[in-house]
């Protein structure tokens, strides 16, 4: 299924059926009463999280919706049908904006969470509601009131516990194929991943996900690439893994300040979330993997672990520190996990 993170979507809540204006019309009863019935609630919009949904794909190909207006009533004070409610579901980590003002309705981060965002128009009145000892053949009934209509932009971001962060083609599809079961596509070539890939990893006893950013690059702040519209998935994360690759143009230690300096530019809370520093590769540095990390280590005044998802090598300690991370205590936590702005 194509991965759409944003769409704009019309919706509108039903209207409410028109009430009756009818006369009992029975054998031997010449002059019977009002006997006309409401008519049904419109239907509401309501939005749910909906594990089973991972795009807003349907969205981005139809803008138009509607929930189902209610049935006028009838004869011997029947009461119309209730319109049916039109339920939009949406993948968790879907914001809700008013797309002309621009506020916030809604965050939808917890499964199954329901939120109605449109009521739909009340029934109006049948006649019968109108007669008195003085007005015993009213022929007055109301018409329903109109469902509510608005422009709505729907934003995902992913909601995972850690985000790999990297240059393009830095390793971080390679790598959460091997500690995950994503099938996320690999290729030497930069800009593999045009959407991020979510993977669940368990070790230890322990579950977490994480997510593939695709490639950031200088300038992402700013639009750059694709940047905005990926740096938007990475604010729900918890923690941070930095990919650092030894054979890219940009250096490590240059590479590690440049996405510093972007997510900072995007969202300054970014920068204190935890995070490790790890160097990819390792199997084409050879024996020279370790010093170079320890090298790079100094050059920044961070631990720098080097890995390879090739051979195998640093994954355990990667994969424990992580685990750590997400332990119920936090009593193991890893010391490699410190804030990324230190």
């Amino acid at each position: 299924m194509q991965f759409i993170d944003h769409a704009e979507i019309v919706a509108k809540s039903g209207d409410g059926g028109r009430g009756s204006r009818h006369f009992r019309r029975e054998k031997h009863v010449p002059m019977g009463g009002p006997d006309g019935g409401d008519g049904g609630r419109g239907g509401d919009v309501i939005l749910v999280a909906d594990n089973r949904s991972r795009s807003l794909l349907d969205y981005h190909l139809n803008r138009l919706y509607a929930a189902q207006d209610g049935v006028a009533g009838s004869g011997q004070r029947k009461t119309g049908r209730d319109g049916a409610d039109l339920i939009l579901p949406v993948p968790p980590g879907t914001q809700v904006f008013d797309a002309e003002s621009g506020v916030l309705l809604a965050d939808m981060t917890t499964p199954d969470q329901r939120l109605i965002l449109l009521n739909g128009g009340n029934g109006g009145w049948g006649n019968v509601h109108f007669a008195s000892a003085t007005h015993r053949a009213p022929e007055r009934a109301n018409p329903g009131l109109p469902g509510q209509t608005r422009s709505l932009r729907f934003e995902l971001k992913l909601l995972a516990d850690v985000a790999l962060v990297g240059y393009p083609n830095a390793g971080k599809s390679s790598l959460i194929r091997q500690i995950s079961a994503s099938r996320a596509e690999v290729a030497d070539y930069p800009f593999t991943t045009l959407v991020p890939n979510l993977g669940v990893v368990r070790h230890q006893g322990r579950v977490f996900t994480v997510a593939d950013i695709p490639g950031l690059i200088e300038g992402a702040a700013d639009g750059a690439g694709l940047g905005l519209q990926f740096l938007r998935h990475i604010e729900r994360c918890s923690a941070l893994v930095f990919l650092l690759s030894p054979l890219d143009e940009v250096p490590p230690a240059q590479a590690l300040s440049i996405l510093r300096r972007e997510l900072s530019h995007f969202n300054s809370d970014l920068l204190s979330r935890p995070a490790l520093i790890v160097l990819t590769k390792a199997d084409v540095l050879g024996p020279t993997a370790q010093s170079q990390a320890d090298a790079l280590s100094q050059e920044i005044g961070r631990p720098v672990l080097a890995i390879s998802t090739l051979t195998g090598l640093g994954l355990p300690r990667l994969l424990h520190a992580l685990a750590a991370r997400f332990a119920p205590t936090t009593a193991d936590s890893p010391q490699d996990f410190d804030p990324v702005g230190s």
